[in-house]
């Protein structure tokens, strides 16, 4: 490179920089007025992004005006890009900017009503079902009562902190459909990332039991154990794991009898259900297929425990194991035909306290195009 190129290249990189700040700003209040967007017009009511709940959100009303999916679906767009330009510049965003910016994002979420999904009345309805009628959520359905860390660890590997935490804390899909819908894979991505923060602190049998209790939220978690396992090579590990898994059957048993305990059972009915927004489904019909059949689940699984086996033997080999379970719970998403938007945040977290930054890329890559396939309705002529 000759001495003017470098020259001239140094001075766009100063320009850049002078504009970051900028950039910064009206990326966050792009973020901020769509997520308030939604969350006003849905405190509204009467719309079919906004599942049936108890009136919460009352002292909002006649703010906006009713939630419709073309509003819906600009306001994801223009977040989505707003987030991007803010990953663009996050090297000039301070940490209590960045801070402040999360807060408002998940205050404004927090104010409103449920968005998107019932999930959050279904685990009421479940713990109600046990306490207050003596029924095994197992065996019954809500029906049957009708009547009724992770700036720690980014830290910890002298990674951005504040870099790791706009991904995460300012991401659309945890914002909207994350928070929004109040899923409990967030409480799972809480005690994930509790355990990676106790590993990294040395306390390993705390770490996988951590990971089990995660589990007993939602089984996907338990995908870092193995990594964990081979990473560490503990026994303190075995031990913590055994333990808290030996906690949680018997107690799941003790209250809801062997059905508490059939955790393959459930597994095996939640993976042959597809949803419309899968890879799995737009791949077949890509090749002019209707939908998913059994052999395509059949492949899937196959191929899904290739890149485990894979994955395992390169962390034997010394592989970062926290950035291998990232991908693994990125695989799993990608070949589950029973895809959500929040299936899709699993490896986030984790994707933001590794050096191995593909996985931060290819986590963000598939998000994308999932809210490109959210909002193709917008580009499309219905005239």
């Amino acid at each position: 490179m000759s001495v003017a190129a470098g020259g001239e290249l140094g001075l766009a990189r100063t320009r850049v920089a002078q504009w970051a700040p900028a950039l910064a700003v009206v990326c966050g209040l792009v973020l901020v007025a769509a997520t308030a967007e939604i969350v006003i017009d849905a405190a509204v009511g009467h719309s079919a992004l906004i599942p049936k709940s108890p009136v919460i959100a009352g002292w909002l009303r006649g703010i906006g005006e009713r939630l419709g999916y073309r509003v819906f679906l600009v306001a994801l767009l223009l977040g989505s890009v707003a987030y991007a330009g803010l990953l663009a510049v996050a090297r000039s965003i301070s940490k209590r900017w960045a801070l402040v910016l999360i807060g408002a994002l998940h205050g404004i979420v927090f104010a409103g009503p449920i968005l998107i999904s019932t999930d959050v009345f279904s685990y009421i309805a479940y713990a109600r079902m046990g306490v207050e009628h003596g029924l095994n959520p197992y065996l019954h359905g809500p029906i049957w009562i009708a009547h009724d860390p992770t700036w720690r660890c980014a830290r910890a590997r002298s990674l951005d902190p504040v870099l790791a935490i706009l991904a995460v804390g300012a991401n659309p899909l945890y914002v909207i459909y994350g928070l929004g819908g109040a899923h409990n894979d967030l409480i799972m991505l809480l005690l994930m990332m509790a355990a990676v923060s106790l590993t990294f602190a040395g306390r390993d049998a705390a770490a996988t039991a951590t990971v089990v209790a995660g589990a007993l939220v939602k089984a996907t978690v338990a995908a870092l154990l193995p990594f964990m396992i081979l990473a560490r090579r503990s026994w303190a590990q075995l031990a913590g794991a055994a333990g808290a898994l030996a906690l949680g059957l018997a107690v799941a048993y003790a209250f809801f009898g062997v059905h508490g305990i059939d955790l393959i059972a459930a597994l095996n009915r939640d993976a042959a259900f597809v949803s419309t927004d899968s890879f799995a489904t737009e791949i077949a019909h890509l090749f002019g297929k209707p939908g998913v059949f059994p052999v395509d689940h059949a492949i899937l699984k196959g191929a899904l425990v290739v890149v485990v086996l894979y994955l395992l033997w390169r962390t034997w080999r010394g592989y970062d194991w926290v950035a291998a379970s990232g991908w693994t719970l990125l695989a799993i998403s990608v070949a589950s035909t029973w895809l959500l938007p929040w299936y899709i945040l699993w490896p986030l977290p984790l994707a933001v306290v590794v050096r191995d930054q593909r996985l931060l890329a290819a986590t963000l890559a598939v998000q994308a195009l999932f809210i490109i396939h959210q909002t193709s309705p917008l580009f499309v002529n219905v005239s």
